[in-house]
Order: C-alpha cells, then sequence, then structure tokens
C-alpha cells in the first residue's frame, strides 16, 4: 500500500537532529485507552451495525481477544473485525444458535488489496472502485460511528505513569515520533490535550501506512539500525521494528505501569549507551510474549 505522498511526506523529509530514534505507539503503550476504546467504541458498534445482537457476549468475547489479549493485539481494525467473525464463524456455541453472521466479502476484499492503506480514506477509495457493494456501505457507517464514539468518549484519559519522564529523559538525546495505527485526528488531539506533542517531530497514524512503513520512511537509513527503537505495546509494534532491523522495548498489557518505570529508569540509558541490543532485548521480548497467547481461552 502505497499512501499518498504529500501525507507522507513528514515522514520522508525528517532529518536527524539527534543520533537516537524513537517511535512510541499511543493506543495501549503512550495511554490507557485500548480498553475504553475496544469495549466502549468499537464492539457495540460492531454489534449494532453487523447485526450480532443474538450473540453479543461471544462476539464481545471474540473481538476483545483479538483487539486486547492475544498476539494480534493492537492490529488495525479492519483485519480484526474480520478475524472477530472468523473466531464467531468457528465457534460451537454460536453454531448452536444458528445465526447467521455477516460474510462481508468486499470487507474482506478491502483487507486483502495492497493498493490503498487500511484506513477511512483508503475505505473511500476502494468504495469508489466497488460503488454498489452493501456491506461497504455497512462498513463505512461502522467505522464513522467507531470514530464519533471515541471523539466523544475517550478523553481525560492520562498518559502512562513515566511516559512523560521518559519524554524528558529522551529530549535532545534521540528524535521521537508517534508511531500508530489510529487516525491521525484521534492521535493528534490525545497528545495535545496532556501537552505532549511537543516532544515528538512527527505524529504519524493509519492515513501514512503502516507502522513498519512509518519507521522506514521516517528513521531507516537516517539512523544507525542500533540507534533506532521501537516502544510499543503490541506484536505489530515489534514486527515493524524488526521489519526495519530496529530494535523494540515492549510495554507489557497489564503491567504497563512497571514497563515504562523500567524504561526509564533503566533500559532508555541502556540504549543510549549501545547496551540495549542482545540478551538484554531478547529477556525483554521473552517475557511480553508470554502476556499474548494465540489460542482463545474457549479453545483449550
Amino acid at each position: 500500500m502505497t499512501p499518498n505522498q504529500e501525507i507522507i511526506r513528514p515522514l520522508v523529509e525528517l532529518k536527524p537532529e539527534c543520533d537516537f530514534f524513537v517511535g512510541i505507539d499511543s493506543d495501549g503503550c503512550a495511554f490507557d485507552t485500548m480498553e475504553v476504546k475496544h469495549k466502549e467504541c468499537f464492539i457495540p458498534n460492531i454489534v449494532k451495525f453487523w447485526g450480532l445482537a443474538a450473540v453479543s457476549k461471544y462476539a464481545r468475547d471474540a473481538a476483545e481477544f483479538v483487539n486486547l489479549y492475544s498476539k494480534w493485539r493492537g492490529v488495525n481494525r479492519w483485519p480484526a473485525l474480520t478475524m472477530s467473525l472468523d473466531l464467531l464463524e468457528e465457534w460451537d456455541e454460536v453454531k448452536r444458535r444458528g445465526v447467521h453472521l455477516p460474510a462481508m466479502p468486499n470487507v474482506r476484499a478491502f483487507v486483502a488489496q495492497k493498493e490503498v492503506p487500511l484506513s477511512n480514506e483508503g475505505l473511500k477509495t476502494f468504495m469508489e472502485i466497488h460503488p454498489d457493494a452493501a456491506d461497504l456501505l455497512i462498513a463505512w457507517e461502522w467505522t464513522n460511528a467507531v470514530n464519533a464514539a471515541v471523539a466523544e468518549m475517550v478523553h481525560d484519559v492520562p498518559p502512562f505513569p513515566y511516559l512523560r519522564e521518559s519524554l524528558h529523559k529522551l529530549k535532545g538525546q534521540a528524535d521521537m515520533m508517534v508511531v500508530s495505527a489510529t487516525p491521525v485526528e484521534a492521535l493528534t488531539r490525545e497528545w495535545e490535550e496532556h501537552a505532549i506533542d511537543s516532544f515528538v517531530r512527527v505524529i504519524a497514524g493509519q492515513e501514512m501506512g503502516s507502522k513498519a512503513e512509518h519507521l522506514r520512511l521516517a528513521a531507516k537509513g537516517k539512523y544507525a539500525d542500533d540507534h533506532i527503537l521501537m516502544i510499543g505495546d503490541a506484536p505489530g509494534d515489534m514486527r515493524a521494528a524488526h521489519a526495519n532491523g530496529a530494535l523494540f522495548y515492549p510495554i507489557n498489557p497489564g503491567h504497563e505501569e512497571q514497563s515504562w518505570q523500567r524504561f526509564y529508569q533503566e533500559a532508555a540509558d541502556r540504549f543510549l549507551a549501545g547496551t540495549y541490543k542482545g540478551a538484554y532485548e531478547a529477556a525483554l521480548i521473552a517475557e511480553f510474549e508470554q502476556y499474548l497467547p494465540e489460542t482463545p481461552p474457549w479453545k483449550n
């Protein structure tokens, strides 16, 4: 997927001011917003727009597992939606209820394609190519309802403790950037609300492509690989880092404050001193992966 060149210009034109670069995910990493966004904004609208009232309990469990409690945590909303439906499709209790689940063939085609970003703007472009696709119309209503619910509900949620202290510690030593799959408008609102936007050079969201693309365009080749660090709470953040030969620092789900405290008191110094890569990073990643299983609990 290649986002509009004008949209990605801030990434392409970012010039190093420091020897180090740090990308920071936002939802669930900088802010404790993952739970409220998914449980109160995404999932109720999944049930509403995709006609899942008859299996709402299972729909909620499936979507929470995909988005919050599995190795897919933090995945883009569109593959997360279809993955949640796939889990419902194979769930015995759901099968016994005889509920017809939406096939959403054109939504699945949108998720599978590589021509436009998996964003609202990308969906709008895809809909122009498929103007008579009923499931895309529902998808458009759903994604906008989600964004409206987030804008209305998710505010006054401060950054995790030790995040602000870490930004102060890195200031002047590392160029920092928000690297997220959330729409830029929501990211900007949250970072400005808590007066931490001034610490980052760019706020990159889903409109600018994937997290791996953010890092490639903004940092790859501009900094030494072991001078690039991605901080995130999801395996997708780790994959984005490793796809670019960069380092990864995990914010462990359910233990975010402790993770940020360790970063502030220990890991940041190791990164800047060149002693982060290797056994230290590997131990942190091994710990992180224990928190995010592949198999949902109802299958055990």
